[in-house]
């Protein structure tokens, strides 16, 4: 397995409520963890950090050699809604941090085999040659509007309302998490990152990095042309490859 990642606070934040880690374990098992915090000056910071603290241990501490889908998904599903739990108790303990919360996209990639669990707009995808596929689904009011048919495809891009998530860890004592499963082959990669990027980068940008540039230098490229583009949020990527 392949992995690199950078995060960058953007041009138009003080500060970056963005936090991720990733990282191997026994059998060549890759995984991830990308939040983005959201919620008060200090609160997001807090919660994107607690979020992918926590699910990145339970991922370190469960995770065998040889588990099955069914248990991966179980492990992945039980660190989220432990993390959306501890969080949500935060935002109601503390005054100060009362509305908090964060996005989460959480991925194991073993054998041939990537498992993806995710709550709100930051996404995943999947690399396969010269293809780009969204693997997540956008929780969004801009994404219900555009699957009802009340927006375009170029209005959802400028629309007003585009930041407003409608599902994310520590707002409610529970929270429902997608779960995908999907078959990757040897070149394959997962891009992993947040709307930092996506409201940023098209996909044919993204694309034009992966085919000029080396797998290395993706995640500097992607931000650096985020920035280029206004890069008024902060911006995350972090990309498993299959060696």
């Amino acid at each position: 397995m392949k992995i690199v990642s950078k995060t960058d606070t953007g041009l138009g934040r003080r500060s970056n409520q963005d936090a991720y880690a990733a990282g191997e374990l026994a059998g060549g098992m890759a995984w991830a963890v990308v939040c983005d915090g959201m919620g008060g000056q200090n609160g997001g910071d807090i919660a994107s950090a607690s979020a992918v603290k926590m699910i990145s241990e339970r991922i370190s501490s469960s995770f065998r050699e040889g588990m099955g889908p069914n248990s991966i998904r179980t492990m992945l599903q039980s660190a989220i809604a432990a993390a959306n739990f501890h969080i949500y108790e935060m935002s109601r303990s503390v005054e100060t941090l009362a509305g908090m919360g964060t996005t989460v996209v959480a991925a194991v990639v073993c054998g041939e085999t990537a498992h993806i669990a995710h709550a709100g707009d930051s996404r995943a995808y999947l690399v396969s040659g010269d293809r780009l596929t969204q693997i997540t689904r956008d929780h969004s009011v801009v994404q219900t509007m555009l699957e009802s048919g009340e927006i375009t495809d170029k209005e959802a891009r400028v629309f007003p309302g585009k930041n407003v998530i409608t599902r994310a860890l520590g707002v409610d004592e529970d929270v429902e998490i997608d779960y995908n499963e999907l078959s990757v082959l040897k070149d394959d990669f997962i891009l992993i990152c947040t709307d930092g990027l996506t409201n940023y980068v098209s996909e044919e940008e993204i694309m034009s990095v992966v085919k000029t540039k080396r797998f290395y230098e993706y995640p500097e490229t992607m931000i650096a042309a985020a920035n280029a583009n206004g890069g008024g949020d902060n911006i995350t990527v972090v990309v498993l490859g299959l060696a």
